[in-house]
């Protein structure tokens, strides 16, 4: 069998070496050059490179290649679909656009503390088909699913977890509905024995959720649900009982609280046991790195790295996890967002001071000024060093400060974990 390796980033290596063993592969990329490629790898690069793959029996693109922009006569593929057309064990899918990583977390966390054999996988990091021989059948997988993951998904997982959506990724596919019918992906193929939660007041997140006509689906932090776990009075509730203390999570911010309801709410939905586990769950996470993060204290302001939060929706989120005077750094590369309702949250949340960054400064600035939140162009040549002292100039005690961009990062850093190492390192340094 013929087969084409679309991308040659960290998936795309992954692929190569599984898909090695099936048959004759061809490394395919627009950008990679030869001295990226594995000793006396076949190859073909260039720009039109995707466009030239008739004649392969099947192409594997890596997560991030469009449908549209691979042309062959063969069968398209992904790392995603060979994973879940191989897997013997249970899955639990996580998709959003924002609190996948934290949530896929937390369930892995509870289901460890519950004697299980977790494996945790997808867009945080762990390339699916690296770990998929040593899975065994009564193992449990988290697998955390971004739209790219999910865009020609053929089995939908036995736990679909769906959490807050908005427009994200509007740079790579062509609209907001392309966004979501690939999401939709995650509950679409589910069977009557399978199971879904959603957001409780997301619109997209329902939408989802109804792709699928099997009634088995779910809104979590709904107390009038009687499957999903909700919030009330200060603990995780399940149908009446108390389970914990919402205080047993460690993570801010009342978005935490919801990914929390969403995850006790599929380990227990989902597989009918752990409750016993949540509690100690809850607390051994102590959250992700990038993702609200608490860097450290200094003249009685604290400093938290949200580099992860690349939506507006993200760092809304982030705003309103303080009640603390903010000074809030913004801005990066554009997705196709728009800012109106962060300007309008940062008006009504307390934040003193936006630091604007990067290509997407002046429409943030925009923004901000039609709702009168004072700010500070910076530009894109600043270095974050620069960046952090002009906050720590303008915080006064008692003040957080939040690098949450709600932009990609690209031009000024390499990713989102760049951009939150030198934030660390600023902030580490002062």
């Amino acid at each position: 069998m013929k087969i084409a390796i679309a991308g040659y980033g960290i998936e795309g290596k992954s692929n190569y070496e599984y898909f090695s063993k099936l048959g004759e592969v061809t490394i395919v990329d627009e950008k990679a050059s030869k001295e990226d490629l594995p000793e006396g790898a076949s190859y073909l690069l260039g720009e039109s490179a995707f466009e030239q793959l008739n004649g392969f029996d099947m192409v594997v693109r890596t997560a991030g290649l469009a449908l549209r922009k691979i042309k062959t006569d063969g069968k398209i593929w992904s790392a995603t679909n060979e994973f879940m057309a191989k897997c013997p064990a249970a899955v639990v899918g996580v998709t959003g656009s924002k609190g996948k990583g934290t949530t896929s977390s937390l369930i892995a966390s509870i289901l460890r503390e519950a004697g299980q054999t977790v494996h945790l996988i997808g867009n945080i990091g762990v390339p699916a088909l690296d770990v998929l021989e040593k899975i065994q059948p009564e193992d449990i997988v988290v697998y955390e699913m971004s739209s790219f993951q999910l865009w020609d998904l053929k089995k939908s997982p036995n736990v679909a977890v769906v959490l807050m959506i908005e427009p994200d990724h509007l740079d790579v596919h062509a609209d907001f509905n392309e966004y979501i019918e690939a999401k939709s992906n995650i509950r679409r193929f589910q069977t009557e024995d399978d199971i879904c939660f959603y957001h409780p007041t997301n619109d997209f997140s329902r939408r989802i959720a109804e792709s699928n006509s099997y009634a088995n689906a779910h809104p979590y932090n709904d107390p009038k649900d009687h499957v999903s776990v909700y919030e009330e009075d200060g603990n995780f509730v399940e149908d009446g009982s108390v389970i914990c203390s919402t205080a047993a999570l460690q993570l801010p911010g009342a978005h935490n609280i919801e990914n929390a309801c969403a995850a006790i709410s599929a380990v227990l939905g989902g597989f009918g046991f752990g409750e016993d586990a949540v509690e100690k769950g809850l607390h051994e996470f102590g959250g992700l790195n990038h993702r609200l993060k608490f860097i450290r204290e200094i003249e009685s302001v604290s400093y938290y790295d949200d580099s992860i939060a690349t939506t507006p929706g993200s760092a809304i989120a982030a705003i309103k996890a303080f009640t603390q005077p903010k000074i809030i750094i913004l801005g990066g590369s554009s997705k196709g967002a728009e800012f109106d309702e962060l300007a309008e949250t940062a008006a009504k949340s307390n934040v003193k001071l936006a630091l604007l960054i990067g290509d997407e400064a002046s429409k943030i600035a925009a923004a901000l000024s039609a709702m009168n939140v004072p700010f500070e162009n910076l530009g894109t040549n600043v270095k974050m060093s620069e960046v952090v002292t002009a906050a720590r100039k303008n915080a006064s005690m008692g003040d957080v400060v939040i690098l949450s961009p709600a932009c990609a990062s690209f031009g000024m850093f390499k990713n989102y974990s760049d951009r939150g190492d030198q934030f660390i390192d600023a902030v580490t340094n002062l």
